[in-house]
C-alpha cells in the first residue's frame, strides 16, 4: 500500500532535515543514551555489529566518534545534567514526549562539557525536538532551556557533586561503607575524568614509550599521551603492543611461571592478559563461554603473532584439564573501570552484586578442581565491591582448608605497596596513581589475590 500523500511529504522533510551538519550524529546519540538508559545495553555493545549499526548506520568515522563522545559525557556527569534539568524545568519534563529528556540531555553534556559552539548546540535540539511530531509543540521550550543553561552554566558546575549527584545512590552508599567518606569522594571524583589509553608492550618499555609519546609507568605499563588513531600508532600494525589498563596487566605478573608452564586463563576474552602468559612463555589454553568475544581474542593474538589454544565453554563446566597453574578473570559487576566505561554505574543494579558472587563461587571451586596440586591460582575482578573480592577469597580459603593465601610483595608490582591490601592482596582504586596532569592520573579499581593448592 502507498503511503499517503503527507505522509511521504512528512517522510521527505525528515530526510532533507537529517542532511544537516551533526544532526544525525546528535539523534544518535539520543537513541543510544535511551538504549543504555532505558535498554540497559552496554556502550560496547551499542558502538559495534549488529546493535550499533541500526543507530549509526549511514554515519561517518567523525561522526560515529562524536556521537560516542557525547553519550560518554552525557553518562559519565548524568547526575550533573539532571540537575541542571530539574532546576530549569520548574513542571518538569511532558509526559507525552519521552524523547524530550534525552534531546535536552544530549545538548546539556554539549554545552557543559564538550566543545561544541553554544549554537550548534541550542540550534540542533531545536531541530531534533521538531523532527518529533509531538515535540514540535516544546521546540520553544527546548530553545528556552538551553539558552538559560548556558546562562547559568557557571552556576550549574559548580553545585555539581561527584559522589552525591554524578553517582547512583546505591553505589555512592555502598563505598563509603566500604571506603570512608573520603576516599568515596576521591573515587567519584576520578570517575568524572576521562582516562587516557595504557598499553602493554612486549619487551622494551623505554624505547616504545619514546615512539609512543608515552610515560612508563611505576608497574611496566605505558600510558599515552596521544590521541591519535590506535591503529594508526607506531608497532600496532606489527604486534609491539595491545591495549591494557595499568591495573588490569598486573595480575597475570603475579602468576609465578615458567616458559612452557601451562596455564589456564579462564574467562579470557578479549585475551590482554592471556598475551602477557604467552609473551613470558606459557602454554595458554584461553578459555570462555562467548565466541564472539574469543573472536576478538583470536584475531589479537594474530596481529600480536602469539599462540594460545581457545576452548568455546563455560567455566563451571569445564573438564578434562589439569593445569599447572590458572588465572580467573572472574565475571562481575566492573565497578572499577566505570570511569572508562561510565554506562557500568547505570546499568548495574545493587541486586547484580549477589548473583555474581554466587557465579564466581562456583567459578573459584572449579579453578581449584582444574589446578594441580602445588599449581597456583590467580584470581582477580575488576570490582570494588567486597563482596566480589575481598570476601569472595575469604570465604574460599575457608571453604578449602587445602588452600592457601601467598602474599604479594611491592616489588613485584613496581614497588606499589600503596596497592597492597592489610591481607597481602592487591587491591587499586581509581584515584590511585595520581598525576600533575589530571588526564595521566588514575588507574581502574582491581582486585587480584594468588593462592597456592596443596593437596
Amino acid at each position: 500500500m502507498r503511503k499517503p500523500p503527507r505522509t511521504a511529504a512528512a517522510e521527505l522533510a525528515k530526510q532533507e532535515a537529517l542532511k544537516v551538519p551533526g544532526l544525525a550524529a546528535r539523534l544518535a546519540a539520543a537513541a543510544i543514551l535511551r538504549d543504555v538508559l532505558v535498554g540497559g545495553h552496554t556502550l560496547d555493545e551499542l558502538f559495534s555489529a549488529p546493535l550499533g549499526l541500526s543507530r549509526l548506520a549511514g554515519l561517518a568515522p567523525r561522526d560515529v566518534a562524536f556521537t560516542r563522545s557525547i553519550v560518554t559525557v552525557a553518562l559519565r556527569r548524568l547526575g550533573t545534567i539532571r540537575h541542571a534539568l530539574t532546576e530549569l524545568l520548574e513542571n518538569g519534563f511532558p509526559r507525552t514526549v519521552p524523547q524530550l529528556e534525552l534531546y535536552l540531555t544530549v545538548a546539556t553534556a554539549q554545552i557543559l562539557f564538550l566543545d561544541v559552539p553554544d549554537h550548534a548546540a541550542v540550534d540542533l535540539a531545536v531541530r531534533m525536538t521538531r523532527l518529533d511530531p509531538k515535540g514540535v509543540p516544546y521546540a520553544a521550550l527546548v530553545n528556552g532551556v538551553c539558552r538559560n543553561l548556558i546562562r547559568r552554566r557557571e552556576e550549574m558546575l559548580a553545585a555539581a557533586a561527584a559522589l552525591d549527584g554524578d553517582t547512583p545512590a546505591w553505589l555512592a552508599t555502598r563505598w563509603r561503607k566500604a571506603y570512608g567518606d573520603a576516599l568515596a569522594q576521591e573515587i567519584a571524583a576520578t570517575n568524572r575524568l576521562e582516562p587516557t589509553l595504557d598499553v602493554s608492550v612486549k619487551a622494551d618499555p623505554a624505547l616504545w614509550a619514546e615512539k609512543l609519546d608515552a610515560i612508563v609507568l611505576p608497574t611496566g605499563s605505558l600510558r599515552l599521551k596521544t590521541h591519535a588513531s590506535v591503529q594508526d600508532l607506531p608497532g600496532y600494525a606489527e604486534g609491539a603492543w595491545w591495549i591494557q589498563d595499568a591495573a588490569a596487566a598486573l595480575p597475570a605478573q603475579l602468576l609465578k611461571i615458567a616458559p612452557g608452564t601451562h596455564v589456564g586463563d579462564l574467562c579470557s576474552a578479549p585475551g590482554g592478559k592471556a598475551a602477557q602468559l604467552a609473551v613470558r612463555g606459557a602454554r595458554v589454553t584461553a578459555v570462555d563461554r562467548s565466541a564472539e568475544r574469543l573472536k576478538i581474542l583470536a584475531a589479537n593474538f594474530q596481529r600480536l603473532r602469539l599462540e594460545a589454544e581457545v576452548v568455546v565453554a563455560d567455566v563451571t563446566s569445564l573438564s578434562g584439564y589439569a593445569f599447572d597453574a590458572i588465572l580467573l578473570d572472574a565475571p562481575c559487576t566492573g565497578t572499577g573501570t566505570i570511569r572508562r566505561h561510565p554506562d557500568i554505574a547505570w546499568i548495574k543494579k545493587t541486586g547484580d552484586i549477589a548473583k555474581l558472587a554466587t557465579l564466581q563461587t562456583r567459578m573459584l571451586d572449579k579453578a581449584f578442581e582444574l589446578v594441580k596440586p602445588g599449581g597456583m591460582i590467580v584470581y582477580c575482578v575488576c570490582s570494588i565491591e567486597p563482596e566480589e573480592s575481598e570476601q569472595q577469597i575469604a570465604n574460599f580459603l575457608r571453604r578449602n582448608p587445602d588452600v592457601s593465601r601467598v602474599p604479594i610483595a611491592a616489588e613485584e608490582i613496581g614497588g606499589r605497596a600503596d596497592f597492597i591490601n592489610p591481607q597481602g592482596e592487591l587491591r587499586t582504586l581509581p584515584p590511585y596513581l595520581p598525576a600533575e596532569d589530571p588526564r595521566l592520573s588514575g588507574i581502574d579499581g582491581f582486585f587480584a589475590a594468588r593462592v597456592v593448592r596443596h593437596a
